[in-house]
């Protein structure tokens, strides 16, 4: 894959003028709103998952059912971004961000309102093809749009806006449980409190659907559709491109006219497939895979083990949640600076010390359907790694992975590539959500992270081997091989 030299990549940020910037910024948060519905959706049934399921306000639920109520909205992701491509490439980048708006606010409504299970389902799955949709449009567009030097700092909008939905959620629940005295109890309008944690969402899918008629069309869109004028006018006027015309007619060599991608275009020589494809999969499987999803799973009862109550366990989500954010800040700040493959890199090594550390302490608990104990000096051992795990992944894997896969793919398929990377990546997620509660009666929770920990390894191997530097190289060099 090709590279750009330092100076190419100097001599294109002195032509970007701090108004350029200003609103190349604007944009591409705006663009994140998505991710941040993306957070806010994924996250806000956490607070209402038991009552969902119990006979008090719920709908009276089976443990199996239950954990499909909430694990439907998981397919429906990976359904969401596997055809997210073929949307963008037809109607273009900002038509599927409105799409994706939409199916938030029909989710949002349905499932709070639902009469019974199988409705809620419906529309929990619907949510999910939101969810899907904003994951991949998200990195994609903002890729597009952004100028290479600051492609890092930008792409890791969609990073910082999920950090931000899962707090503004556990947020939003916490209030709500707090003013009504419980998930399950009666608050607004005669409506359990858990439908209205539901119905929150409404709000910022709102407000993405109307961002999404301000937003400028991707200029590498408009040229594979014929529509240089457009793009030159975006290019000058909003990326701040100071010679728009060399600009399309740069993209128009790495684009073909109207032609939508499909999976035939991602055939190669490596086991079938273009080797870009193989390292964006393996990159977005092995972001899931080192388990972050449920890594927190015990810390509520780690915290109780070391003499916190169950309230203050409780409220350490949120200040968890706020300095997830705060280091997702930082690494907005230094991906351009240290590059992609450096951050993954020590990310790698960081997560697999830690979870080592973690599998060890579990191996000295006792841990039974109340929570779970540590002897000693084990239990505040135990949550230090946890917790330096998960901020590590927080300021390494968890936005430069959206980074890469908005980026490293050619022109002329990277909506398709990005698709199918996201439907990997969420199919990890899935796959490591649901085999937690089997694996942890089969081989004990020490296991289980000491897998977690190997799979950070390998995501060590991986970047080192496999994972070519992007940061400063234009989409136009980016190569399919």
């Amino acid at each position: 894959m090709s590279q750009a030299t330092p100076s190419a990549a100097q001599a294109t940020e002195q032509t970007l003028d701090p108004a350029a910037k200003r609103r190349i910024i604007i944009v591409c948060l705006c663009a994140a709103v998505g991710g941040f519905l993306f957070g806010y959706d994924t996250s806000v049934i956490n607070g209402a998952v038991d009552s969902i399921a119990g006979t008090t306000s719920g709908f009276g639920l089976s443990s199996g059912m239950s954990g499909f109520s909430v694990s439907c909205a998981l397919l429906g992701c990976v359904i969401g971004a596997w055809f997210t491509s073929q949307i963008a490439d037809r109607l273009g980048r900002v038509p599927t961000i409105l799409i994706a708006a939409i199916l938030f606010i029909v989710s949002s409504i349905f499932s709070a309102i639902a009469p019974g299970i199988w409705v809620f389902i419906i529309f929990r799955f619907i949510g999910g093809l939101g969810v899907g949709l904003a994951s991949v449009i998200g990195p994609a567009y903002i890729a597009e749009i952004a100028p290479s030097q600051m492609r890092g700092f930008l792409g890791s909008f969609q990073q910082l806006a999920i950090a931000l939905g899962i707090l503004a959620s556990v947020i939003v629940n916490a209030v709500f449980a707090g003013a009504s005295g419980g998930a399950d109890e009666t608050f607004w309008f005669g409506m359990s409190t858990w439908r209205w944690m539901l119905l929150s969402m409404l709000l910022p899918a709102v407000i993405m659907l109307i961002v999404s008629f301000k937003l400028p069309e991707s200029p590498r869109f408009l040229v594979m559709k014929g529509k240089d004028d457009k793009a030159a006018e975006i290019l000058e006027h909003i990326v701040g491109e100071a010679d728009p015309r060399a600009k399309v007619a740069e993209i128009r060599r790495t684009v073909q006219s109207e032609h939508i991608a499909r999976l035939s275009d991602l055939k190669g020589r490596t086991f079938g497939l273009k080797k870009v494809v193989w390292i964006a999969m393996g990159i977005a499987i092995l972001q899931q895979l080192c388990g972050v999803n449920i890594i927190l799973y015990y810390d509520s009862s780690l915290w109780k083990s070391v003499g916190f109550s169950e309230q203050a366990a409780l409220n350490i989500s949120v200040y968890r949640t706020i300095a997830a954010v705060v280091v997702t800040v930082i690494s907005m700040f230094i991906v351009d600076k240290i590059g992609r493959r450096n951050l993954l890199k020590w990310g790698s090594i960081g997560m697999t010390v830690f979870l080592a550390v973690a599998s060890l302490g579990f191996y000295q608990a006792t841990v039974t359907d109340a929570g779970i104990s540590l002897p000693g000096a084990w239990g505040p051992i135990t949550l230090t790694a946890v917790y330096a795990f998960y901020l590590t992944f927080c300021l390494t894997w968890g936005p430069a992975m959206w980074v890469v896969i908005g980026e490293i793919f050619p022109n002329d398929i990277r909506a398709l590539g990005v698709a199918v990377a996201t439907a990997v990546n969420w199919i990890g997620n899935f796959l490591v959500s649901n085999t937690f509660p089997s694996l942890k009666g089969m081989v004990g929770i020490g296991n289980i992270y000491a897998i977690y920990a190997v799979f950070a390894l390998l995501g060590l191997i991986f970047v080192v081997k496999a994972l070519p530097e992007t940061a400063g190289v234009k989409l136009e060099d980016m190569k399919a091989e």
